[in-house]
């Protein structure tokens, strides 16, 4: 075991001598760790792993304090990191690949939202919801900040449009063909439509509440969204958060505060305004 002193003088050599001598290995490798750590975080960020990049920092920090002390090379600290990566590659394979060949992977980005352009798209997003549970017409809006997985927004159609009732109605007509999934609201655009998320499996929810109030459940459960439901049986209208449904038999004032909530509240606490 290594003395303080010992590490002292280790890290003097390290930069007085080695780096001298040894400097183009030191640039391979700096510049290999600095790929390596680029797109293992690139990937769990993208599927919303930030508890798992801080595990893997932490891992890490542990490891090198760790080979500080106790004399190993440097190599195998190499080692413990590339070993790292073949985790995350072994669990995020799928969107490994998909990060790596969809190349129009990048979101456009929302034009920046006003106050008046925020009540248009309120009254339009809640006209087309009354408008179709007058008409039993089943829907799932999710308002997301760009928190959900990549892998939900794949299973859906990318639409990035404008959002109006006419385009929200016309998404989930029964004859259309996205009307069975969900539907992405990011800021002031509808990015996503047919989109599948995981379903809440639970014996106690109400018979009225059918597959759509169970994906709201779901998704709600593991990602901070919002969701607005319409039954396709009673045209009852559902806000759900957090994995609870928030308010059963929702009206127009309801609707107003929960998407006020998310345009005022939600998008601004990610500095997206």
């Amino acid at each position: 075991m290594k003395s303080w002193q010992n590490v002292w003088d280790g890290l003097v050599g390290f930069f007085t001598e080695e780096i001298v001598y040894n400097y183009v290995s030191l640039i391979l490798q700096f510049l290999l760790l600095a790929i390596l750590f680029y797109y293992v975080f690139k990937v769990l960020k993208d599927n919303k792993g930030m508890k798992f990049i801080a595990a893997v920092i932490f891992f890490v920090l542990i490891c090198g304090v760790t080979f500080a002390f106790s004399g190993f090379e440097t190599y195998i600290l190499l080692l413990v990191i590339i070993m790292i990566a073949l985790l995350v590659f072994t669990m995020f394979h799928s969107e490994i690949k998909r990060s790596m060949l969809d190349s129009n992977g990048k979101k456009a980005k929302s034009e920046a939202l006003t106050v008046s352009g925020v009540e248009l798209i309120i009254d339009e997003t809640i006209r087309a919801v009354q408008n179709m549970s007058k008409k039993d017409i089943g829907a799932l809006i999710v308002l997301s900040n760009e928190n959900l997985p990549e892998g939900i927004i794949q299973s859906g159609t990318v639409i990035n449009a404008a959002i109006s009732s006419q385009m929200i109605e016309a998404v989930f007509y029964p004859k259309a063909p996205l009307h069975d999934g969900a539907m992405i609201i990011e800021g002031n655009r509808i990015y996503a439509a047919g989109c599948f998320l995981p379903v809440l499996q639970s014996e106690n929810l109400p018979k009225d509440m059918g597959s759509r109030h169970r994906a709201a459940l779901g998704i709600t459960s593991v990602a901070s969204v919002t969701c607005i439901v319409v039954s396709e049986e009673t045209g009852i209208i559902s806000i759900v958060k957090n994995g609870v449904v928030k308010k059963r038999y929702a009206d127009a004032s309801d609707l107003k505060n929960a998407l006020s909530d998310y345009y005022w509240s939600d998008l601004t606490a990610e500095g997206k305004m």
